[in-house]
């Protein structure tokens, strides 16, 4: 293999375990350092390729310190702790590493980020002898649900693509409406595993007091109305992928047994016993974990074992270039499901729809395209009703652009009266925009929108 690693850790034993792994895996292993001074003199020495760095040293200076010099000097490196606060976690992420490694070490976790950190590093020094082909270059049943072609979307598809063939926990992030779970599926389509089963979770939209049970499953007899066993979604996705939609959602009582399946690769049912699986992990949410790390709701150990391949989706608004090939797509789609013969959309309202923010981002899109298909008669689409309009009219192509908190306050408001300003349960507004309740209601005071209360409603 001729990579050569450094090791940059004080404690004995975790660097020899790490040593021990390397070695095994056909890396050039140089002398362990167990201080800034030393490893920058190993560096200079030993030239190694990559370096793996633990946060706390001995001596004044941290892992962040030495960060900054391998960057200048274009050597790649991964961080090794965890334990550490905010602060510690955004100098550490400010310095741009390939990834966090976390204690105790696994060995297919530390060959598989090295893998990953080596192909980023290569990538950023330039182009690649024999390097993977760019997955937008790529035709193929994988990407087949995914429209459009504008360079964000590009990088995100080479991502997938990289990402795709290991078997790492990836997070994706981005805002409601972006498609995080169709980019779950094209992952899990371009594994080794796309022939095991795909299993999606909502972790917002599961009853708090049966998500432990629809996770893990549970024994008959566990508890008072358990009468028959149930099989969990991560023994269901045994040998194929779980896709934890909203993440951020999961009580901190279900990431602690989370994160042992992420480490142990067991689930424990209720009831006691315990199996053995193997699943790969994809998470999504809409949430800034790391600003939930901080309020106490998300583990951050948890946070390190999800985070080690992000992918983050463009909003609509920043891939304007596809809104008119999304368009078409869903007049399609709509068309047929209607049996109409609509052919298009006319020129004005393409205009209108590059004018608009998209809030709701490709789902609005969707909902917006499906609504004029069913209102439209003649082979085109002529109008349409954009949220915050008054009735009966349509945007032109030189109407006013709304502040994006307008824009947010309009797609609320279109939401709740579809659902006759229920926000709770099947249905309800909260469900519809793929937010958990509580989140509605603090937007929904913070927007000043006063909840209504219909005669069959109690919420």
């Amino acid at each position: 293999m001729n990579i050569r690693i450094l090791i940059v850790e004080d404690q004995f034993v975790e660097a020899n375990n790490l040593r021990i792994i390397l070695r095994k895996a056909g890396y050039v292993v140089c002398t362990i350092a167990r201080s800034v001074s030393e490893g920058l003199k190993i560096i200079e020495d030993e030239k190694p390729d990559m370096v793996l760095l633990d946060i706390y040293l001995k001596g004044n200076l941290t892992g962040i310190d030495l960060a900054k010099t391998l960057r200048d000097k274009s050597i790649a490196f991964v961080f090794l702790s965890a334990n550490s606060n905010k602060q510690i976690l955004d100098a550490a992420k400010a310095t741009k590493p390939y990834g966090f490694l976390v204690k105790p070490f696994r060995e297919k976790d530390v060959l598989v980020m090295l893998d990953v950190a080596w192909y980023l590093h290569r990538q950023n020094q330039g182009p690649i002898s024999n390097s993977k082909p760019s997955a937008s270059s790529l035709a193929g049943n994988e990407f087949k649900e995914i429209i459009g072609a504008s360079e964000c979307m590009r990088d995100v598809l080479d991502n997938v693509k990289i990402v795709g063939t290991s078997d790492i926990s990836v997070l994706i992030l981005g805002e409601s409406g972006t498609g995080k779970e169709l980019i779950a599926q094209s992952i899990h389509r371009v594994s080794s595993r796309k022939q095991k089963p795909f299993v999606a979770v909502n972790c917002a939209a599961l009853p708090a007091n049966l998500i432990e049970s629809e996770l893990f499953g549970h024994e008959k007899g566990a508890f008072t109305g358990a009468t028959d066993k149930r099989i969990g979604k991560f023994e269901q996705g045994n040998e194929g992928t779980v896709f934890l939609d909203e993440i951020g959602e999961l009580p901190l009582e279900l990431q602690v047994k989370l994160l042992r399946v992420l480490q142990e690769k067991e689930v424990e049912l209720i009831g006691g016993r315990t199996k053995k699986i193997d699943v790969r992990i994809i998470a999504a949410t809409n949430r800034n974990l790391e600003e939930e790390i901080v309020a106490g709701r998300f583990r951050l150990d948890l946070y390190y074992r999800i985070n080690i391949f992000p992918i983050t989706l463009p909003p609509l608004r920043e891939r304007k270039d596809d809104i008119v090939s999304l368009a078409n797509h869903f007049v399609n789609i709509y068309a047929r499901k209607e049996n109409k013969m609509i052919t298009g959309v006319a020129d004005p309202v393409i205009q209108s729809m590059l004018n608009y923010d998209w809030p709701g981002n490709i789902r609005e899109l969707e909902n917006l395209m499906a609504r004029s298909v069913l209102l439209t008669n003649g082979p085109i689409i002529n109008s349409l009703k954009l949220p915050g309009q008054s009735k009966g009219t349509t945007l032109s192509p030189q109407g006013l652009i709304k502040s994006m908190t307008e824009n947010e306050r309009d797609h609320i408001l279109v939401a709740l009266e579809r659902c006759s300003w229920r926000i709770y349960g099947q249905g309800g507004a909260a469900e519809l925009l793929e937010l958990n309740p509580s989140t509605l209601n603090s937007r929904m005071k913070k927007l000043g929108i006063e909840k209504k209360y219909s005669r069959n409603q109690g919420n």
